[in-house]
């Protein structure tokens, strides 16, 4: 053994915790012999507690070495057997050893020998107890460790497995809204109006402030509604007679985190499947307040309704619903309703939850 591995068997062989427990052992073993002891008290327990310290470290050097066992043999019945075995070995060089000059060796002594005996018998007895109990906490210190260990790295891997799929949904409804708008922008095109070009500084300048946050993990509803009214501002462009749009937020309410993009979903959906099938158009409302311990956004449409639309709701919805499922657990959730005497009302509810300071 080098001098490290020396030195942390013999940290660990002696804690503190270990040699308290010698200590109080020899101290219980003591008492009871003592009753019967005819020598000085105070040789006695001190025979017991180095008998004590050499089992002690028999116990620590087989729980390191050999570094290999059979497959076999296991580590902890071979510390106990050999502390049972060490046993009467050390309490025979204890007794040599405090027994140095005396005329008579200690086995040929009567009362010496019966004290031998006493010693050695409660050590056997005891000792093995002792160390069972140490190797059951040891090992049962491990399996909590280990069990730590795997529940952190499973969490670890939990939360890594929820940003990819976090990421991947995010992915998925970012070119979803970018296709839908250019479409729009086609259209125009297409059809030769005068403002496309308008139309497409305003998306330019859209992008510009909203691809960044589209990325980001957060957003607030303040934010959120700075991109909806610019989206909006595009739509109306896009249908000046058909398209009629508010927007209310309470003060309080700006400051609600949510995810990137949510708000932005509903109104979409408002536009496309309510305002974009009916002949005459309609108006969006856009209102944001707190109540209670939770933050309300609805977008209420007087479009076709839920049933007129052929298009479906699309993929924009289930993904805002999948993604709030992952972020917020049940504490968040969109709902659909119909408006009479026509129109649809998208309803996020969404945690009052406020960005840190930094």
């Amino acid at each position: 053994m080098d001098a490290t591995v020396r030195f942390e068997l013999f940290r660990d062989s002696f804690s503190w915790r270990r040699v308290r427990v010698v200590l109080v052992a020899a101290v219980l073993v003591g008492t009871l012999i003592s009753l019967a002891w005819k020598g000085a008290v105070a040789m006695l327990y001190l025979r017991l507690l180095v008998v004590g310290l050499v089992l002690l470290a028999v116990f620590g050097l087989i729980e390191r070495w050999p570094r290999r066992l059979p497959r076999w043999v296991a580590r902890w019945a071979l510390q106990i057997v050999a502390v049972a075995v060490a046993a009467p070995l050390a309490a025979a060089l204890i007794y040599w050893l405090t027994t140095l000059g005396d005329p008579v060796t200690w086995y040929h002594n009567r009362e010496r020998r019966l004290g031998y005996i006493l010693i050695t018998g409660f050590s056997i007895l005891v000792s093995p107890w002792i160390a069972m109990i140490a190797v059951y906490r040891e090992i049962s210190g491990r399996t909590q460790r280990q069990a730590l260990e795997f529940e952190l790295e499973r969490t670890k891997f939990t939360e890594q497995a929820l940003q990819a799929r976090m990421s991947q949904l995010q992915a998925q409804v970012e070119p979803h809204f970018l296709f839908n708008t250019l479409a729009n922008i086609r259209e125009l095109v297409q059809q030769g109006s005068a403002h496309a070009p308008e139309m497409l500084e305003s998306l330019i300048g859209y992008l510009r402030a909203a691809v960044p946050r589209l990325h980001e993990s957060t957003s607030t509803t303040g934010r959120e509604l700075d991109l909806v009214r610019s989206y909006l501002a595009i739509m109306e462009m896009r249908m000046p007679d058909r398209l009629t749009t508010t927007i209310r937020c309470a003060p309080q309410a700006a400051h609600v985190t949510c995810p990137p993009g949510a708000v932005l979903v509903l109104v979409e959906n408002a536009v496309r499947h309510g305002i974009d099938p009916s002949e005459d158009g309609g108006s969006i409302e856009v209102d944001v307040r707190l109540q209670g311990n939770r933050c309300v956004v609805t977008v209420r449409d007087t479009g076709v309704g839920l049933g007129g639309s052929t298009a479906g709701l699309g993929t924009g919805l289930e993904n805002l619903r999948e993604r709030l499922r992952l972020g917020y657990g049940s504490a968040a959730a969109v709902d659909l309703e119909p408006v009479t005497p026509r129109g649809t009302l998208a309803r996020l509810t969404l945690p009052h939850r406020e960005p840190h300071e930094s």
